[in-house]
């Protein structure tokens, strides 16, 4: 964390009533403005003729980043400067990375497997971040890799998993202290590399290092079922919680929708519209799903903001001309927002108001029990 501006006015000529107070040497009308202008890194702190020398120190020790960023390929790993996300955020995800010694008989087919693996959770695409082959044979893939050599001669401190006991104070200690003392010998980026086989053991080890405080895992083995539960886990961890999840507000369409298809409305907060895509994909009928802008709040949260109106809702059908588009004119509401019923289909004349169900799970059920048309 920087300095702020009161932090840097009181070593200022103005706040100890000296010589040269307000002297507009720095371009700056006043102290205040300039400690204001130097707090925000708009200034140099040379400008100013009559600077101590403990603000120097104070200054260029509040600058300094506690622990390196390192790059491969574009990846940057490290970076990090607090010790919990609340405080200012994560920056840079832990990556994960698959060691691939050419010189085994299967590096093909594992290699292939990587390679090929992705999800897809909340909007974003998740693949393997690194591949590091060990070998004489380095081939040609599209996936991001770079040579053992390069991975052990980079700047990143390697810890072997050998205790869980071990390894986790260690990471703790490394962060603590980075964060803590911003001392150089704590610099580095942490790599915790996995040489087990069992993975359950990994799993459940590699999502404690993900939250405390491991900037790379790397794995000996690759398990697309261990990588999916490890990835969702860590995009959990390094979401931004000061901004909301969302997805684009639109009218979405699942197994080709008509005219005559079912129609739901949501919100466009990111988790509850994957819980619901998630159900009307499974559905054995087509549906679209309406989601209308709510800054990415969830539904409860969206109408107690005034965020989802019945206005804001016949604004969202008439820029998709929505009611032209299809003869079905009942549109599914969740169940939380039943007490909207009138109000929306008062706004809105062309459809008929369904109350739908509270969670997204219930979906199914609840269209199996849909009067037929």
């Amino acid at each position: 964390m920087g300095l702020s501006a009161l932090q840097i006015f009181k070593y200022l000529p103005a706040a100890k009533k000296a010589e040269n107070t307000n002297c507009k040497k720095c371009g700056c009308q006043t102290c205040m403005a300039y400690a204001m202008k130097l707090s925000k890194a708009q200034t140099e702190i040379s400008l100013c003729p009559f600077i101590s020398e403990e603000l120097k120190n104070l200054l260029e020790y509040s600058v300094k980043q506690p622990q390196k960023t390192i790059e491969f390929n574009g990846l940057k790993i490290g970076g990090e400067n607090v010790l919990y996300r609340h405080e200012k955020t994560f920056i840079n995800k832990t990556a994960f990375a698959v060691l691939i010694d050419t010189e085994n008989p299967d590096w093909e087919e594992k290699l292939h497997r990587i390679e090929n693996f992705e999800i897809k959770r909340v909007n974003e695409l998740m693949k393997v971040d690194l591949v590091i082959f060990k070998g004489n044979s380095i081939p040609d893939t599209k996936i991001n890799h770079i040579t053992y050599d390069e991975f052990i001669n980079s700047e990143i401190k390697v810890i072997r998993d050998e205790n869980f006991t071990d390894t986790s104070k260690e990471l703790i200690d490394l962060r603590t202290n980075a964060v803590n003392t911003k001392d150089e010998k704590y610099s580095s980026p942490v790599c915790v590399f996995f040489n087990s086989k069992n993975n359950e053991d990994i799993c459940a080890k590699a999502a404690f290092y993900i939250c405390k405080y491991a900037n790379m895992l790397l794995f000996e083995e690759f398990d697309e079922a261990l990588f999916s539960t490890l990835m969702t886990l860590r995009q959990n961890i390094f979401t931004d919680p000061q901004k909301p999840l969302q997805v684009e507000s639109k009218i979405y369409e699942f197994n080709n929708p008509d005219e005559n298809s079912l129609i739901f409305m949501t919100t466009n907060f990111a988790l509850t519209f994957f819980a619901v895509a998630n159900e009307l994909e499974s559905l054995p009928v087509p549906s679209y799903l309406i989601v209308t802008p709510a800054d990415g709040m969830s539904v409860l949260t969206a109408w107690s903001a005034e965020k989802f109106t019945a206005k804001m809702v016949a604004k969202t059908l008439k820029k998709w001309d929505f009611a032209s588009r299809v003869k079905n004119h009942k549109i599914i509401i969740p169940g939380l927002l039943a007490h909207m019923k009138g109000e929306l289909e008062e706004e809105i004349k062309d459809f008929e108001i369904v109350v739908g169900t509270i969670d997204a799970y219930a979906i199914s059920d609840f269209v199996k029990n849909l009067p037929k048309a």
